[in-house]
């Protein structure tokens, strides 16, 4: 499984479903690991981002199909990068 980090704003429209209903961050991982991603971690934080979450998937092709989906409902916007941990990119430099 591959480590990606995902970087997200909020719509106009996912602002107002937040505050309305801030349950519905768990409500949407639960979508998320129901499509074979694992949630390993999510932080709010301030900045060009709303939040950055922590995701294990089994390949690009699935964290493609996740950016889709969740993007297609216009309440947020992603930016999906693959991550490799320090020690695996000191290996790949051996």
């Amino acid at each position: 499984m591959a480590i990606y980090v995902a970087l997200s704003n909020l719509t106009d429209e996912g602002r107002k479903t937040i505050k309305q209903r801030p349950s519905r961050i768990k409500e949407v991982n639960k979508e998320i690991e129901a499509m074979g991603i694992k949630v390993l971690s999510q932080y709010a934080v301030l900045g060009p981002y709303d939040f950055v979450t922590i995701l294990e998937a089994p390949n690009n092709e699935a964290v493609m199909k996740m950016s889709v989906e969740l993007g297609s409902r216009g309440s947020v916007q992603l930016i999906t990068l693959p991550a490799l941990s320090v020690d695996d990119f000191i290996k790949t430099l051996k």
